[in-house]
């Protein structure tokens, strides 16, 4: 993992553990499946839900799974278990490239107007984070990829759990590449950079 990108989830993590109210509470979680079901979406999206999400998806990555008769999905044999696991994974990278996107959009800046000249560096230091959560959702993307793949396995292709079904359409939009993360990051990042330099050469005037 590049030094920037770990830098941003690090800073993440710690900084959630300064906002109060974040910790879990009387709830005890394990497994991976437990974290995840903390991991929750808000009608408006402040940076603090957003890096809560983030910790509970880390930790859910780290963690073990839960006995497969506990799972997510029907499990009725190894070979389901071991699909279930690779989507899991996959699903769990995807939405950690959603949360990192949604934090960088916090900072990021789609205009560079004259007028804000005066807080030329302010903006720039604002692109700066921006960047580096959207690098830390690429790196995300390339595990994700790499899962789905695993799932898509020609031994799995008349095995469907119907449970997890959004998981396995995200595995076959990633395969048919109509779900390209990369694509959409990298486009960002352009986008960020011309913002950036339009910064750069602005003086102080205004």
């Amino acid at each position: 993992m590049k030094s920037g990108v770990k830098a941003i989830i690090c800073l993440v993590i710690l900084l959630l553990t300064l906002v109060p109210g974040a910790s879990v509470s009387a709830y005890y979680a394990t497994y991976k499946e437990q974290y995840y079901r903390l991991f929750h979406l808000h009608y408006n999206q402040y940076p603090d839900d957003t890096m809560e999400n983030i910790y509970y998806l880390e930790k859910a990555l780290q963690a073990d799974f839960c006995n497969p008769l506990y799972a997510m999905a029907l499990i009725e044999n190894e070979t389901q278990w071991e699909k279930y696991r690779y989507l899991f994974m996959m699903d769990v990278n995807l939405k950690l490239i959603e949360q990192y996107i949604q934090l960088g959009n916090k900072w990021n800046k789609r205009n560079a107007y004259f007028y804000n000249a005066p807080w030329k560096d302010i903006n720039l230091e604002a692109l700066d984070t921006a960047e580096k959560c959207f690098n830390a959702a690429l790196f995300y993307w390339n595990d994700a990829k790499d899962w789905a793949e695993k799932s898509n396995d020609k031994r799995f292709r008349f095995l469907y759990l119907d449970r997890v079904k959004y998981w396995e359409d995200e595995a076959y939009r990633i395969e048919n590449k109509s779900l390209d993360y990369e694509k959409i990051i990298k486009r960002e990042l352009g986008l960020l950079q011309q913002v950036r330099e339009k910064f750069q050469a602005m003086d102080n005037q205004y």
